[in-house]
This record gives structure tokens, sequence and C-alpha cells, in this order.
């Protein structure tokens, strides 16, 4: 398939789409895409000046790394999730062979790579104390589209549709997978049962979504509603009839070095967040004065900071307002793609000073 969006031509072609559940169905997934991107899309593009991947996946980037070959043109690696180690990290990779040979791709892609561009700080160390060469990362965090999501009434009809019209809503919007311990958000809504007022809804889909949905209906929760995915118009109607938004990660010491991205695109919508996460993502969340910080998958202090919300709306305010203030100074998708398209001029200049 061809297409143009925003005057760019964009090329889409083949994979392998499957739910997110099975690792070997996944994997089949992920790997579908790099003889595709191979046979199918590159060829399209007969003279770049740069090829970049992104990671996850490692077949993904594996693609551009090609393109970077046969084009004798710098590669971009871009990484958004530290493969393997994360899969290690939640259990699901356990064959230490395996595990080994994903290590060998990963440092090799690095090695090939022009330059490294990572969404955290934590990821740059990462890859320097691994051997990585240190002017080669380069972090540029996820950011905002600041005119997009920005602050707007609640559509009233949707209000209606989902019978909160009055009500506190307490928003999850996302993966609904293993990454994230909604089980424990659910025993923040049974603490909360008492009080009719505090709505949760859960909007996405992911491999434990029908367990989610299970346990909630042995615990009689009649304060939480599951709703399908939406597009990126559904997210920003379901930010504006938030009144606090849950940002929530597992409690393994990895994720102390993740970023949701989610949470850049919540300040700047101007609301406020309850963030169930350590390290950099903590970091960010309480220099922007927008949000209430709590240990992963402590279901008490995160209901207690939904009531104490609740009970003061006029602090719920000034902190949605000090999140948009926030990320327009800091992280404004337009100034981050400024800084990205500084890395590529770079990178650019160096090969071919190099070639």
């Amino acid at each position: 398939m061809k297409e143009k969006l925003d005057g760019i031509h964009v090329h889409r072609h083949w994979t392998y789409i499957t739910p997110n559940k099975g690792f070997l169905r996944k994997m089949l997934g992920h790997i579908s895409y790099l003889p595709s991107a191979m046979v199918f899309s590159n060829p399209h593009v007969s003279k770049p000046d740069i090829a970049i991947g992104t990671s996850p996946t490692f077949f993904a980037a594996m693609a551009a790394a090609w393109k970077g070959v046969r084009g004798k043109i710098p590669f971009i690696m871009e990484v958004r999730d530290l493969w393997p180690a994360i899969f290690v990290e939640l259990g699901v990779l356990r064959n230490q062979h395996l595990i080994a040979m994903l290590e060998k791709w990963e440092i090799a892609l690095y090695r090939q790579a022009t330059r490294v561009v990572t969404v955290t700080e934590a990821f740059r160390r990462n890859l320097i104390e691994r051997g990585v060469p240190e002017n080669k990362v380069v972090t540029i965090r996820n950011g905002a589209d600041v005119e997009f999501w920005k602050d707007r009434k609640p559509s009233k009809s949707l209000q209606r549709k989902l019978a909160i019209e009055g009500r506190f809503v307490v928003l999850y919007i996302g993966a609904h997978g293993i990454s994230h311990a909604l089980g424990r958000i659910l025993d923040a809504a049974e603490y909360l049962r008492e009080f009719p007022d505090i709505r949760f809804l859960f909007v996405g889909e992911g491999a434990e979504k029908a367990q989610l949905v299970k346990k909630a209906e042995d615990l009689g929760l009649r304060n939480v509603r599951f709703l399908d995915p939406v597009d990126k118009e559904g997210v920003r109607e379901f930010y504006a009839l938030s009144d606090v938004c849950l940002v929530p990660l597992r409690d393994i010491p990895l994720f102390e070095t993740f970023i949701p991205s989610k949470m850049f695109e919540i300040m700047a919508m101007g609301r406020p967040i309850i963030g169930s996460v350590r390290g950099e993502s903590a970091n960010i969340l309480e220099q922007s004065g927008s949000a209430l910080v709590v240990p992963p998958e402590d279901s008490k202090a995160i209901a207690e900071s939904v009531l104490a919300l609740y009970n003061n709306r006029d602090r719920a305010q000034e902190m949605g307002n000090k999140g948009r203030e926030f990320v327009v100074a800091n992280y404004s998708r337009h100034s981050l793609a400024a800084s990205y398209l500084e890395v590529m001029e770079s990178a650019i200049s160096e090969y071919r000073e190099l070639a």
C-alpha cells in the first residue's frame, strides 16, 4: 500500500498480524517484518540519505541496517525498549542460548549504527556501560504534539453513553499487558467501591484483558468498566472526559529506566496523573508538578491518591495546568523533532567523511 501523509510518501507492506498472545505467534509476527520490508518496501525508496530503524523489534532495525549497507548510507538505530532485557526481566525469555543469541544481534546492530537514539537517559547509560561509544548514543525523549493534545470540553454524548455524567472518572488507556500490573488497579478500585461517584475506565486491549475482566467480575466491581481500543481521536476524547489518568508499571528494576510516552500526552491535555512508577519517569512527573507518584503495584497508595484528588478538585485542576505548561516548555514534539534533525545531519556528515 502507498499513501501520502502530511506530504510524506509512505509505503506499507504485509506482515503477519496476531493478537498479543502466545510467544511463538508474536515472534512470527515480528520476524515477518524483515523479509517483507526487504522485498517490498526497501526497493521503493531508491536513493535515501539515511535509514532509521526502531527497536522493538530487532527485525525492523535489521531491515533499516540492511538498507544502510545496500545503499551505502548511515543507519540510525532507535531504542524504545531494551530488547531482549525486558523479556528476561518479565520472565518471558528463559532459554539462555536464545537470550545470548538475541544479545549478540543487539550489540551487532549498535556497532553498525552511525548513531543510536534512546528515549531515556537510563537506556543511554546502559548502552555506554555495555561498550557502545558514548559519542554515538544520543537521548531524545518522547514528547507530545501540543497542538493536538490540549484541553477540550468532554463529549456530552460519550458521557451519556458511558453513564458517567457527574462522576469522577479515573482513566487507564493503553495496552492491557504484563507490563502494567493492572490487577493492582482493580485492587485500588475495590478499596474505593464505597464511593459511588468514582468510576474507573479501562480502555484498550492486550494479553491480560480477559483475565482482568474476570477478576473485576469475581470481585463484583460495579465501579469499573472495560472498553474496546480507540483511535487517536478517541484517545483524545477519553482524556478529555477524565478527571485523573493512571500511568502504572510493574515493580521490576528494569522499569526504572522506562518512560511511558502516554504521560506526555496526558500532561499536554491538562489532566493530573497518578504515576505508580519509579526511576526516570517518576523524576519527570515530580518535576512537572502534575502528578502524585506512588510506588509501583501499591494498590492502597493508588486508591488514596485517587481519593485525595476526588476530595480536592482545585488541586487536581492546578496539577493539570502545571503539566500542560511543563510539556509545552520541555517536551513539545516540535523542539524534539529539531533535535532529531540535528542528529540525522551529524550522522550523514560523519558517514560521508569516513566513506
